[in-house]
């Protein structure tokens, strides 16, 4: 049995706009609760691939852009003092008798019970292979944009032509010294209206071009050689900075191995938001049911649900129904927000 300082009541795996939700209801209930999210930032593939993108199903919402909804989601959840564990990628579950140990690339958890909010499943970047640039990563080669700032007066390079390099694209031209955007065909893959602003703005298109090679100057990053797709010609790209957007890898073979009951690459759950493990709950696009619509707003419904029974599961005492969520805030004084 572990320390009773590390076994957490519930640990939600998976830091999107469901997840953090969950995280904030567990904090209503006063449970003892952490997040781990193998991304660099919370907010999962809205906050990561679709930022300046019109989320239409978020309750009293008309429209809301992607960021500003999970800047909402976090402004919420600082009301309790859980703890986030970010750029964590879970490897092996396993049911204890009373508890459930979590195995990630970095460390061993213990939690009464786990709540699965990992959207389409735990995803990492494809990656630039070109010689030399695993040794400028996180310096001059970012696969994941965590501070705009970061790039301010910078000339930024962005290879991709999904929704995502188009995003960063538009929003790094206000801050970044120049931005410049290099794709392998003659057409961007990016929503039309997105695609209308690019070509309006001053950042720089690149089409049909590929990355070549890196230009490095004295071990230093100077850039990138880039050549036509179609034809000889290669250009010289000056840059401070390389944002690569070739899309993500996802897997979910590991669900089955870990003995959860998987259907067409979801996890089956009860109306309860079960699995078939005990203590072991799901919710938003990972989970399926009969008759589930996999809508943003599901999932912040599902939350309260997987909570209230992970909780009265951890302890059959404790009521699956609780008091009006209003009323039920009111007495959940907010903890010290470090």
């Amino acid at each position: 049995m572990p320390h009773t300082n590390e076994l957490y009541d519930i640990t939600i795996i998976g830091g999107g706009p469901v997840g953090l939700f969950a995280a904030f209801y567990a904090g209503m209930r006063k449970a003892k609760t952490k997040i781990i999210d193998s991304l660099p930032q919370l907010g999962g593939q809205l906050a990561t691939l679709y930022p300046e993108k019109f989320i239409y199903d978020a309750p009293g919402y008309p429209a809301i852009k992607a960021a500003d909804l999970v800047a909402n989601l976090e402004e919420q959840l600082a009301s309790f003092n859980h703890d986030i564990l970010l750029e964590e990628e879970v490897i092996n579950l396993t049911k204890k008798e009373d508890y459930l140990v979590l195995e990630t690339n970095k460390g061993t958890h213990y939690s009464k019970a786990v709540i699965f909010a990992i959207g389409n499943g735990s995803f990492q970047p494809r990656r630039l292979t070109l010689d030399g640039a695993e040794q400028f990563e996180d310096k001059n080669i970012h696969y994941f944009v965590k501070d705009m700032q970061d790039f301010a007066d910078k000339k930024v390079v962005i290879a991709g032509g999904g929704d995502s390099a188009i995003d960063w694209a538009l929003m790094l031209e206000q801050v970044a010294a120049e931005v410049s955007i290099i794709h392998r065909r003659p057409e961007f893959r990016g929503h039309e209206h997105s695609v209308e602003k690019l070509k309006e703005s001053t950042v720089q298109v690149l089409t049909p071009f590929m990355i070549e090679q890196l230009h490095v100057v004295n071990e230093a990053f100077e850039g990138v050689q880039i050549k036509h797709t179609k034809e000889e010609e290669r250009q010289l790209i000056q840059a401070d900075s390389l944002i690569v957007n070739y899309g993500f890898t996802s897997s979910l073979s590991h669900l089955k191995d870990w003995g959860l009951e998987v259907s067409r690459h979801s996890i089956i759950v009860d109306s309860d938001m079960s699995t078939n493990i005990p203590g072991v709950y799901a919710i938003g696009d990972i989970s399926v049911y009969k008759g589930k619509v996999k809508l943003i707003a599901t999932g912040f419904g599902e939350a309260p649900t997987a909570v209230n029974n992970a909780l009265h599961f951890v302890q059959p005492d404790i009521r699956t129904q609780p008091m009006h969520s209003t009323s039920l805030f009111e007495k959940a004084a907010p903890q010290q927000v470090l």
